[in-house]
């Protein structure tokens, strides 16, 4: 596979399983002390990477969860937020600047931090209350916020079968390992038709709604310098359909929640109009070890591998690097 070095991609995706013991003791003692509601903070991807946690709580939990990104919670506030409060933080370098902010403001109105990264010295680390470290430059969380959200409302009686998923996880880095393979020729062949294209309508919904506002913002516009439009599936009928063309490229990214239908819906009619409309469906993989009630629930982390295959291509075929930056991290603002 090009630019896939399963040894590491085994050994990150391996100490993110691990933290299972750490992330199990940690939720458990949260429960027993208490808390009244539950922030999901970040800037960026690690913001979209937090909605598929705050979908699975709205629909299944009682409790107040909410995804925030760290700069406006700073400028805003939230009349909630206090020593009753938990909230979580991801960073895959432990040194995103909103973050940062964003947990000192927290901690200063009493909050209990948590914080997952792959690197221990790094200012996060030492600034949340507590910090749950992978290997560096482990990506994406999925796995993480699985175990947390998952033993959390098992906890609270909103989650039947946790234990079990628990216990299907500690092979994921077989299973995805098997995904970026079938994945590879797939993302070939859209790379190679895609070579010239300079703008892609992304539609996904429920928990891909994050991965596909995701993919879109910080893969295709900050990685590639490719003009986007994003939408939900269930918003796809309230405007931006009236961009598409006979000739717009459509990406669709099709999951196993109980929003299928809606995405199915975009699609039938994406193919009404357009000659180029690609689906990314997480059916095509099998999964082998994953029970099917909870094959849904890994939609993110399946396209995440599946699409990682396409943004190396990507990369080759248009001979821009992924690591190229006019201005994130280049200059001041």
């Amino acid at each position: 596979m090009l630019r896939f070095n399963e040894p590491e991609f085994l050994s990150r995706t391996a100490s993110a399983a691990a933290l299972r013991p750490q992330i199990e003791e940690l939720v458990d003692r949260l429960v027993d002390e208490g808390f009244d509601n539950l922030l999901l903070v970040g800037a960026g991807g690690t913001y979209a990477q937090m909605w598929p946690y705050e979908h699975l709580a709205r629909r299944s939990s009682t409790l107040d969860v909410r995804a925030a990104i760290a700069a406006e919670l700073i400028v805003s506030g939230d009349a909630r937020l206090g020593e009753r409060s938990v909230v979580v933080f991801t960073s895959v370098s432990g040194t995103t600047e909103d973050s940062i902010r964003a947990i000192e403001y927290c901690k200063a109105r009493g909050a209990y931090t948590i914080g997952f990264t792959g690197h221990p010295d790094s200012p996060i680390a030492k600034l949340v209350d507590a910090a749950l470290v992978t290997e560096p430059e482990t990506w994406p969380f999925d796995v993480q916020m699985l175990f947390f959200m998952g033993r959390l409302l098992s906890r609270r009686g909103e989650f039947d079968g946790y234990d079990k998923l628990a216990d299907e996880l500690a092979d994921i880095p077989r299973i995805l390992v098997d995904v970026a393979k079938q994945a590879e020729p797939v993302a070939a062949a859209f790379a190679e038709a895609h070579r010239d294209t300079d703008y892609h309508f992304l539609i996904g919904g429920g928990n891909l709604w994050g991965f596909t506002y995701l993919y879109s913002m910080c893969i295709l516009e900050e990685m590639q310098w490719l003009r986007t439009t994003r939408v939900h599936s269930a918003e796809f009928f309230h405007g931006s359909l009236e961009l598409l063309e006979e000739d717009t490229s459509v990406v669709i990214f099709q999951g196993e929640d109980e929003t299928r239908a809606l995405t199915d819906r975009a699609e039938a009619f994406a193919k009404r109009v357009s000659k180029d409309v690609t689906v990314f469906d997480t059916r095509d993989y099998p999964l082998d070890g994953i029970s099917p009630e909870f094959r849904g629930l890994l939609a993110p982390l399946v396209l995440d591998t599946v699409l990682s295959r396409v943004s190396k291509h990507l990369e080759r075929v248009r001979d821009h690097s992924l690591d190229l930056r006019r201005y994130y991290r280049v200059m001041d603002y």
